[in-house]
């Protein structure tokens, strides 16, 4: 190989910080691992390791014409094709009414809508309704306001749909239409019970999560939408070929590998 691995990684480290938008940092959210790699393939797991910040757009232009990206099992429409596989210690385990602090860092402002939902990751829809949604979120037009980086949400009752680790994630969910942006970042959790109390790592089983469906890359949401990954009042578009809107202030940095 031309460039090494660490010559790779080296490279995506420092424009990590030119090329970042938006994250979950607390709770653990999940990251791109092994799994990860084998689903969606080497481009866009050297992209993500050096910027996970990164949107969905972005990622597929990484892999367009990559032999090694499995579509339906990278499914890169929910967690950003990021696998519970790689993140078995980062479950967390809530009860029913528990209130979680949720942190958010966004780096780089893109007007858009925004929402914090419950995940089936077998079926990739919404469990109930949007635990917090924003009409207008991560505006560059002012300063972004402190409940869109730091906010809390109560855990639901969701019977059994989320009792074992892996059944279901915490999504945040962003879309910046205009410029055809779309970020997300994904908590694990188990419910169990009722009360209130701090979250705690929930023991590993070995089995994996289903992938859920792969959403189309020219689909329009609005509520819930045909992948149900979204609960917004607002329509917009995920058209995943569209590059027409790029943003003027920040630059998509992909990472490419030479045989």
């Amino acid at each position: 190989m031309q460039n090494t691995v660490s010559k790779v990684m080296a490279s995506a480290s420092l424009i990590a910080l030119a090329s970042a938008h938006g994250f979950i940092t607390s709770p653990a959210p999940r990251m791109p691992g092994d799994a990860f790699q084998k689903a969606c393939g080497q481009q866009m797991y050297y992209n993500q390791m050096g910027d996970n910040y990164g949107n969905v757009q972005g990622e597929l232009q990484v892999v367009n014409g990559q032999t090694d990206y499995d579509a339906a099992a990278c499914n890169v429409w929910l967690c950003k094709g990021f696998k519970y596989d790689d993140n078995t210690e980062n479950v967390q385990q809530y009860t029913v009414g528990q209130e979680v602090d949720i942190e958010v860092d966004i780096r780089a402002p893109h007007t858009g809508v925004a929402n914090v939902s419950v995940v089936s990751t077998s079926s990739g829809s919404v469990i109930g309704s949007a635990l917090k949604s924003w009409d207008e979120y991560g505006s560059n037009a002012y300063t972004i306001p402190e409940d869109q980086e730091k906010f809390t949400v109560t855990i639901p009752d969701v019977g059994s749909d989320c009792a074992s680790p892996g059944d279901c994630v915490i999504q945040w969910f962003w879309d910046a239409a205009d410029i055809n942006q779309t970020y997300e970042a994904c908590i694990d959790f188990t419910v169990g019970g009722s009360g209130s109390g701090s979250g705690s790592t929930a023991p590993k089983p070995s089995a994996s999560s289903a992938s859920a469906p792969e959403a189309s890359s020219n689909s329009t949401i609005s509520s819930v939408s045909t992948n149900n990954n979204v609960a917004s009042t607002t329509s917009f578009s995920m058209a995943a070929s569209s590059t027409a809107a790029a943003d003027q202030t920040c630059e998509i940095v992909y990472v490419t590998v030479s045989a």
